[in-house]
């Protein structure tokens, strides 16, 4: 297929489909053992998670699914630790939802400026909405969202998941998150901030999660009395990723946190770095790579495509970055520096100015042995990069996947590794492929 520049471009590189599953889109594949678990985007049939055996690569099949019962909630994330999982409930129709929650504070801010009830107009300004969605805005905040939290399953038997546990946080609910076996490093809003915040549990008893401590940006913390210096919930937790006595944070607009968990109940920021501006999209996942590079100690960051591509913003877009992969010095914590970025051309697949979709990074394999980073890159598919030398990222395998059916192109949302080196992938969109990677060498 041709590219942007009209070259042909070459879809696969030292990779191979192994199988294809036609599923509903999915926000995260997350692979342990033998099976995959895959957290769905809001889907017509309000599928919420799918467990599916992998031990034949070539011929994967889905033991068993959840459904929900909440149809304003989804469960998109999912990760599992030996028996447990956890997943994910988050409001649907996210950033309608949020804006619903800012309208009672818009209104009154309006109505003491203006010295009369605003109009639907005055509201779509002041909250950066079309004035039609008003109306949905009103509908949102009559109904007022309890759902949001996640909820806990023994998953001894892979084919019937059992609910243990449905912990409510606050707000829109819980978004992307980390756990390990005694832990769960939850994304939330909750009641008195502004924003996700990090809310960690203690999950030695999975059937009874107690809350062990909390951390935010300062600003967040409404209820306490901090005021943010950001407009809404541009600063935002996105989630933190745990590596030894750390928790690495991706937090949008404000950048990257490291934070102290060493005593868990105390978690304590020990190093921060913000490239917005100029950096124009979200900061996602943060994560230390668990091993030294050349002396030092490294961490890597990829940021979220925030924006979809359209004619309409297209002038406006041109000439900035689409969201990259960044490298991190992290030695001295107080002091972290970018390294090197790594960035994906227009040019480098058939899609990159399909109207409606996103080309730009979003996500990388949350866990590393040796050198070798997987990211999903929306519309440029997977992008394998090796950061060996960790001023000098090099591509050295990708494979774009064709668009889900009905969908004009690609959307690669997640991304998860094996222990056999298999690569898995989940299109926001639907379908799951596994790859097969001919590492060099």
């Amino acid at each position: 297929m041709d590219g942007a520049d009209g070259n042909p471009i070459e879809l696969e590189h030292r990779t191979k489909r192994l199988a294809y599953l036609d599923i509903p889109g999915a926000g995260q594949v997350y692979v342990a053992g033998d099976y995959a678990y895959i957290g769905h985007l809001p889907n017509k049939d309000h599928l919420g998670t799918s467990i599916i055996d992998i031990r034949d690569p070539k011929n994967p099949k889905i033991v068993s699914t959840i459904t929900l019962d909440d149809h304003g909630s989804h469960s998109h994330k999912a990760r599992v630790i030996g028996d447990v999982m956890i997943v994910n409930h988050e409001r649907n129709m996210t950033a309608m939802g949020r804006r619903a929650e800012e309208l009672p504070a818009a209104r009154a801010r309006l109505t003491e400026r203006l010295g009369r009830a605003p109009t639907h107009a005055e509201h779509a300004a002041e909250l950066g909405v079309e004035e039609a969605d008003i109306a949905v805005l009103e509908k949102a905040e009559a109904e007022k969202y309890l759902n949001g939290g996640f909820k806990v399953y023994d998953v001894s038997d892979r084919t019937r998941p059992k609910e243990i546990a449905y912990r409510r946080t606050g707000g829109i609910g819980v978004h992307r998150f980390d756990m390990d076996e005694r832990y769960a490093y939850i994304s939330t809003e909750m009641e008195g901030y502004v924003g996700n915040i990090l809310v960690i549990y203690d999950i030695a008893d999975p059937a009874r999660p107690q809350e062990a401590s909390r951390w935010w940006m300062p600003g967040q913390h409404l209820a306490g009395g901090e005021k943010p210096d950001w407009k809404r919930r541009r600063n935002r937790l996105h989630h933190a990723m745990r590596v030894g006595d750390r928790l690495w944070a991706g937090c949008w607009h404000a950048g990257l946190r490291i934070i102290d968990v060493s005593d868990i109940a105390k978690p304590t920021t020990i190093g921060a770095y913000n490239y917005h501006p100029p950096f124009p999209e979200p900061s996602h996942t943060f994560f230390g790579v668990p091993f030294k590079l050349g002396g030092r100690d490294i961490a890597l960051a990829i940021d979220e495509e925030d924006q979809y591509y359209s004619a309409a913003d297209a002038a406006a877009r041109r000439g900035r970055p689409h969201a990259p992969l960044w490298v991190f010095d992290v030695t001295d914590p107080a002091k972290m520096q970018p390294l090197a970025i790594f960035q994906v051309s227009e040019t480098e697949s058939p899609w990159s100015r399909t109207p409606g979709t996103r080309f730009g990074a979003h996500q990388f394999q949350e866990h590393m042995k040796d050198t070798l980073v997987y990211c999903a890159w929306f519309s440029g598919g997977l992008r394998i990069v090796d950061i060996a030398d960790p001023t000098a990222p090099q591509e050295i395998g990708w494979y774009i996947p064709q668009p889900a059916a009905g969908r004009r192109a690609p959307q690669t949302n997640d991304v998860d590794v094996d222990e056999r080196g298999l690569i898995y992938l989940v299109d926001r969109f639907g379908g799951f492929d596994i790859v097969e990677f001919d590492r060099p060498g």
